[in-house]
């Protein structure tokens, strides 16, 4: 066993089922490779890929394959030998076969997950009277979709969704309040950044975390976000404004806001008019885009052994890389790749609002 993990990571497997049975070993047998994307911002995806020409018979397999038909549910597990856990649950949306002169033939077949339902139309529609909260559990009840969704407090008396998919609409009201918006198997999740409380796990460099790329800039920090509304019912405005301190929580010392305060005179501020439709809205508008801001003040890439519990929307804690960029970092995509040839490798990009 490793001293790297809790897995035993000399030992790489997956698993695939499809329509919920575990697919044949010979298809395992002419497993090329798999890839899962996630993020928390776009749709996620998969890849298989296959080696689908038989040579005692001289013809293409698996493209013909009733196995692979569009629209059929596919579950992606990785890990290893002593642990392997699911990954991802999608479904199939398309085939490329690869046909070339000076080798064998390859099938990719891709799919995404179950936020794809939420991308088949553009629409425009109103709600009335409804928390961003309740919105996002009707689009969820609506797309046959179940629901698992933080309250966000604030009833709206009217939203307008002016042409856009379910997706685009979710992702922008969850964008102006801190939310994120996500489909887990067929669950929608609406809920608040997850940047507080403890790692899910920890990378340390040489060790577990193989490569990383991090970068800071106070370049697209401001000082202080203030919102401004207005009321046309009692024709007054709504103001609401939140300054460095309102950063919560801090995943560092020193926050990008509070950074760029300290080193530069005449800090930047941002105002902003936004049809809101109370104070209390105004607040959680003028907070969610202060810490938007700051979650981009440090930013990273990086690739680490296989990880399945390396996943979007979780912390991670980076070790061994100094004390300004060591710390906890927020996941906002993965990249989970398995081969036969270089084994079990994770991917991945992250954020943080403060450094070290």
């Amino acid at each position: 066993m490793s001293d790297r993990t809790a897995f035993d990571t000399l030992a790489p497997q997956f698993r695939l089922e499809i329509d919920g049975s575990e697919v044949p070993a010979a298809l395992q047998a002419d497993l090329v490779g798999v890839h899962v994307l996630e993020d928390v911002e776009a749709t996620g995806m998969f890849s298989i890929r296959l080696n689908c020409w038989d040579g005692m018979e001289m013809k293409v397999k698996w493209i013909d394959d009733d196995l692979f038909r569009e629209g059929k549910s596919v579950v992606v597990y990785m890990g290893y030998r002593d642990r392997v856990e699911e990954l991802f649950a999608g479904e199939i949306s398309g085939l490329e076969p690869d046909f070339h002169t000076a080798e064998a033939p390859v099938l990719t077949v891709r799919g995404y997950d179950r936020s794809h339902q939420l991308m088949k139309q553009k629409k425009t529609k109103s709600y009335l009277r409804m928390k961003d909260s309740d919105i996002a559990r009707q689009i969820a009840s609506d797309s046959h979709l179940d629901a698992k969704v933080e309250d966000t407090g604030v009833a709206h008396e009217y939203v307008l969704q002016h042409n856009q998919t379910n997706l685009e609409f979710l992702q922008q009201r969850a964008e102006r309040i801190g939310y994120e918006v996500f489909v887990q198997a067929k669950t929608l999740c609406f809920r608040p950044r997850s940047i507080g409380g403890a790692e899910t796990l920890v990378l340390r460099r040489e060790i577990e975390l193989l490569e990383f790329y991090p970068r800071s800039t106070t370049m697209n920090q401001v000082a202080d976000v203030t919102v401004r509304g207005w009321d046309p019912k009692q024709k007054k405005e709504f103001v609401a404004k939140s300054q460095a301190g309102d950063v919560r929580p801090s995943l560092g010392a020193t926050s990008g806001p509070a950074a760029m305060q300290r080193s530069f005179a005449g800090a930047r501020s941002l105002t902003a008019r936004s049809p809101v439709s109370s104070q209390a809205e105004a607040d959680k508008v003028a907070a969610g885009l202060l810490n938007e801001m700051a979650l981009c003040h440090v930013t990273g890439d990086g690739v680490c052994i296989g990880r399945p519990d390396l996943r979007p929307g979780r912390l991670v804690k980076i070790e061994g890389i100094g004390q300004r960029f060591g710390g906890l970092y927020y996941v906002t995509s993965t990249e989970h790749a398995y081969s036969k040839g270089r084994g079990y490798r994770t991917a991945f990009s992250v954020k943080r609002n403060a450094t070290g």
